[in-house]
């Protein structure tokens, strides 16, 4: 029955994306029932078979010897601050993105990042029928960060329409940083996160294909990554650690302010109703939890932690899905896992128009219109790959 629920939560994906949809007769539907077999092809090879498990195992287990490594640089700057056993979310959960965003730059200065996302950029051209700056863009986007990939076309973005701007943006809000995947796997099964990364990737073509399909001619695709001014190996590295210090400050502050809001709003809430703002929520967004394949006594609990990324951001979402996540069955746990794994909420569209104003004060006014359809397909990106995971869990 589960697979019928999950067949209908797909097709009515696919709907909510063309009825959002620019130009519906530019539509190329072949590309995008290729990237949907590719979703499921993959989702099963990563889920259900012994190569996945192993793929993943030996990702994860990187993932936990590099976060081992960081811990020894937060244990020697902070030691003594947290109980012996205690497991402190600043000090291991946020400052490892500083160590992450050390091995990024390294990675970036020895130009092996950047020869990696033009030639998967360039494969992933092919399969999406979408242009190479476009591919490129949305791999380097899972890679350096919604906000530092702008950075790298900078010299393009002034020049580019506005139905190319929104797919660029668009895979910046459905990927997540790989700096910040270590932080996830410390709250989250990392076969979860993984496969999430390689679904949202093509999720993101697929619902961008439908919302804003578009011809791009061959004199237009042009790829001008903008390397800036070269510089020493530690200028580089000492730029990249602060980088990574700013962003886990900001995920730090970000969630003293949303968590203190949303219990405010709790009380609130429960005081004059009898029922959490978040319980609310939960009611609000059962519904999209059951198309998505959670089973209906869990789907209002799965809502609820559906909702809180949405409206707060992922982590706020991943603390209380830690809390409750032993209530859930496996099948749930993978589905809001895999769903709480991209960027797709309303604190993103500040950020990226922030982040293109930057470069572009004319480009940046142009997101900020469409920044309400931009966290409509990301969220619509996000609810495709948790869909992906119910039909081949």
């Amino acid at each position: 029955m589960h697979y019928i629920i999950s067949i209908v939560g797909l097709l009515l994906v696919l709907f909510l994306a063309w009825l959002a949809s620019n130009n519906k007769k530019k539509i190329k539907y072949r590309p995008i029932i290729v990237m949907i077999v590719i979703q499921l092809v993959l989702g099963f090879l990563l889920l259900k078979t012994g190569i996945g498990e192993f793929l993943i195992k030996g990702f994860a287990d990187s993932f936990a010897k590099l976060l081992e490594y960081a811990n020894e640089g937060t244990n020697f700057v902070f030691g003594g601050m947290a109980n012996e056993g205690a497991h402190t979310f600043f000090l291991y959960v946020l400052m490892p993105i500083v160590f992450m965003s050390a091995i990024i730059g390294i990675l970036q200065h020895y130009k092996i990042l950047p020869f990696m996302i033009k030639y998967i950029g360039f494969v992933l051209s092919k399969i999406n029928g979408m242009g190479k700056l476009e591919s490129y863009n949305a791999v380097a986007a899972a890679i350096v960060g919604q906000n530092e990939v702008f950075i790298s076309v900078k010299n393009q973005i002034g020049f580019l329409p506005k139905h190319r701007l929104y797919t660029l943006c668009a895979s910046a809000m459905s990927t997540v940083s790989m700096s910040i995947v270590g932080s996830y796997m410390t709250m989250l099964e990392p076969k979860y996160v993984v496969a999430a990364l390689i679904l949202n990737l093509f999720g993101g073509f697929i619902v961008a294909s439908i919302i804003n399909p578009y011809e791009v001619q061959a004199e237009e695709d042009i790829i001008e990554v903008q390397e800036g001014e070269k510089q020493t190996f530690f200028e580089m590295l000492g730029e990249y650690i602060m980088d990574g210090f700013k962003v886990a400050i900001i995920v730090g502050v970000m969630l003293v302010g949303f968590v203190g809001l949303i219990a405010l709003i709790n009380g609130v809430f429960n005081g004059i109703f009898g029922i959490t703002f978040q319980g609310f929520l939960g009611y609000v967004f059962a519904p999209i939890a059951f198309v998505m394949g959670v089973p209906w006594h869990e789907a209002v609990n799965a809502g609820s932690i559906m909702a809180t990324k949405l409206v707060a951001n992922e982590f706020v979402a991943m603390l209380d899905f830690v809390k409750i996540q032993d209530s859930f069955s496996e099948r749930t746990a993978a589905i809001v896992s895999v769903f709480l794994i991209s960027f797709a909420n309303f604190g993103s569209i500040g950020t990226i128009v922030g982040a293109v104003k930057g470069l572009n004060e004319k480009q940046g006014n142009v997101v900020a219109r469409f920044g309400l359809k931009l966290l409509y397909g990301a969220s619509l990106v996000s609810v495709l790959s948790a869909i992906i995971i119910g039909i081949v869990f």
